[in-house]
């Protein structure tokens, strides 16, 4: 699954264990820019250098995967999870900025410096 938005934070890294990492994500998400959301992904092990090369207000399109997982506490109800985890992420140009070429002012290569041009019109 994918989805473009706008960062809103970026977690700590959080060491949970000697071997088990994992790094917060929020995306604002505006589908509706009147009602934005915020949701969160998270990232683990290797996956959590992702996140080091971006700022808040960056524009990028997440990939990730959607897991769910039940838990039964003590009393014996269950309750059910989900975690939406990162596996690419790219950053977005601005597509106004990416689509205008920059080009070098125009030269005038028939003359050379100082010789006046002696065209009759």
């Amino acid at each position: 699954m994918e989805l473009k938005g706008k960062v809103h934070e970026i977690g700590a890294l959080q060491q949970v264990s000697e071997t088990f990492k994992k790094r917060d994500l929020i995306i604002e998400y505006a589908e509706n820019p009147t009602y934005p959301e915020y949701i969160r992904f998270e990232a683990l092990q290797d996956k959590t250098a992702l996140f080091d090369s971006l700022k808040p207000g960056d524009d990028v399109e997440v990939a990730f995967n959607l897991r769910g997982r039940p838990w039964t506490d003590k009393a014996g109800k269950t309750s059910y999870f989900n975690s939406l985890v990162v596996w690419r992420i790219n950053a977005l140009t601005n597509s106004a900025a990416a689509s205008t070429p920059a080009y070098a002012p125009p030269a005038d290569l028939s003359s050379a410096p100082g010789e006046e041009d002696d065209l009759p019109f």
